[in-house]
């Protein structure tokens, strides 16, 4: 594999695979008879009961007891040392837990980054639980590639790592904390939702920057206002790999929450990439580029097309949403979700031009 310690790596399901085992502390909302939920405390993995117990002897955790591994998330190895989560197209909700996003890592010689981290601290759990299936190096960097909480509230779970996103993330993020919060708590629900926090950015990318996995290299590109105010990119080197975020959709009906114009210019720059496959932030999970965009590129036309011919006619927003992007409705999921949402933007956007 490319840029791997082939030594250090450990194949989820093998034959005669040894059980692992972890430590584990019960989380239980404040109020009496609410429910609970067992939550990883990372980095105690051990092959046996007693090494993890060993573990926790020497690193005590208050609450902390050792049991079984639980389950991690499914991952597909879509280039050498590359692994993808294909999240539900769904709305988040108590049957899937927040897990309506596309997930990754990137395993180096060294290190190893997340790309997103999932709605909820149990999907962070259960990518650590993939990662430790697959390697026992460090998680240095876990990079967001926008402030939707979708994307990242699975990131308080990796310890020790860098949370790196756009230059904006960090007060974008702390803008909408607390409605994020209450609105994933809601539409999730406890148990699944318990332990789940905001993320710390500690890193904040303006422009490019790389990361060094080891000999392996990740290019970061923050973009202007787009899907949102704080579209990342990372790019694998290696593989030429690009993890799009939602920059781009796949059969999920995009959400424009940021500049439609914008959008469509970072789009067309992004043609201009030479890359082997993109993972979306929504579908897929791996798409050619550029073929893959032209769905989203045909969406966010049609938005424009139909929004621009709404106000040339004289119509108010509450008409107009109604009309805009209709034609479109056959050719994504939720559709009633996200388009008028979509076209109510626009039509903000595009009366001032």
């Amino acid at each position: 594999m490319v840029g791997m310690d082939r030594g250090r790596v450990r194949r989820e399901a093998e034959a005669g695979r040894t059980e692992m085992f972890e430590a584990v502390v019960t989380l239980c909302a404040a109020l009496a008879g609410a429910p609970c939920r067992e939550a990883l405390v990372p980095s105690y993995e051990a092959d046996t009961h007693a090494a993890c117990l060993a573990a926790l002897a020497e690193r005590p955790v208050p609450g902390a007891v050792c049991q079984s591994a639980g389950d991690p998330l499914p991952v597909e190895e879509i280039a050498p040392g590359v692994f993808v989560h294909l999240g539900a197209i769904a709305e988040p909700d108590a049957e899937n837990g927040g897990d309506v996003s596309n997930l990754g890592f990137v395993i180096g010689r060294d290190s190893i980054a997340v790309i997103d981290s999932g709605g909820a601290a149990w999907m962070g759990e259960a990518l650590w639980r993939a990662i430790r299936a697959r390697s026992e190096l460090p998680v240095s960097y876990v990079i967001l590639t926008h402030m939707h909480p979708d994307h990242v509230f699975g990131a308080s779970v990796f310890p020790r790592a860098q949370v790196v996103g756009h230059a904006q993330l960090a007060r974008a993020l702390a803008e909408r904390r607390d409605s994020y919060l209450e609105s994933f708590a809601r539409l999730i629900g406890a148990p699944r939702f318990l332990g789940t926090e905001s993320p710390e950015v500690t890193t904040g990318i303006d422009g490019a920057a790389s990361l060094d996995l080891g000999g392996r290299m990740l290019e970061m590109r923050a973009w202007p206002t787009a899907h949102t105010s704080t579209d990342l990119t990372v790019f694998d080197r290696a593989t030429g790999t690009l993890f799009a975020g939602d920059l781009v959709f796949d059969r999920h009906t995009p959400a424009l929450d940021g500049s439609l114009r914008g959008w469509q210019a970072v789009l067309a720059e992004m043609r201009g990439m030479e890359v082997a496959r993109l993972v979306p932030g929504h579908g897929g999970p791996v798409l050619d580029w550029p073929e893959g965009a032209a769905p989203l590129e045909r969406y966010l036309e049609v938005l424009a097309r139909d929004t621009q011919a709404q106000l040339d006619a004289g119509a108010r927003l509450g008409e107009a949403v109604t009309r805009i992007g209709e034609s479109e409705a056959a050719h994504w999921q939720l559709f009633n979700a996200y388009n008028a949402r979509n076209a109510t933007v626009a039509f903000t956007e595009l009366e001032w031009e």
